[in-house]
């Protein structure tokens, strides 16, 4: 796997792209003179996680023939700061799934289950500093 990061020549603007051409914006905030044109790489963990998660809950619900109509994930995390540290890292993430469609909310919960505690690559590699909890609604 390789990611190509290019740095677009305007203050902290770069446009990362993987091998199959997909691109993504990311930037940095205004306090740091950013244009906050892109996902700041903090923010990028967190769509990394959603979106990893989303895939697999998915997937798994396909093969228990359950019909998804819409699902979104919104994504908070809370951070902190290190000790003797410039940085802060995510304390805990918490992930708030919004289904719509014909759903079995055991089949759901199974699903949501299976993805964050074995499937979502992204929230295993988390999960050693972040408390990961999750929720969901069935609209």
């Amino acid at each position: 796997m390789r990611i190509d990061v290019n740095w677009l020549g305007n203050d902290f603007h770069f446009e990362a792209e993987n091998e199959t051409k997909g691109k993504i914006r990311i930037d940095g905030n205004n306090e740091i003179g950013g244009l906050e044109g892109g996902l700041s790489p903090m923010q990028l963990l967190l769509a990394g996680a959603g979106g990893c998660s989303a895939i697999d809950v998915l997937h798994i619900l396909d093969k228990q023939k359950q019909n998804v109509t819409s699902l979104k994930v919104e994504v908070d995390g809370d951070r902190q700061n290190v000790e003797g540290a410039q940085y802060t890292e995510y304390k805990g993430i918490h992930m708030h799934y919004i289904f719509k469609g014909d759903l079995d909310p055991k089949k759901v919960e199974r699903a949501l289950e299976l993805s964050i505690t074995k499937y979502c690559s992204v929230s295993k590699a988390l999960e050693k500093g972040s408390e990961i909890t999750y929720d969901y609604v069935i609209e």
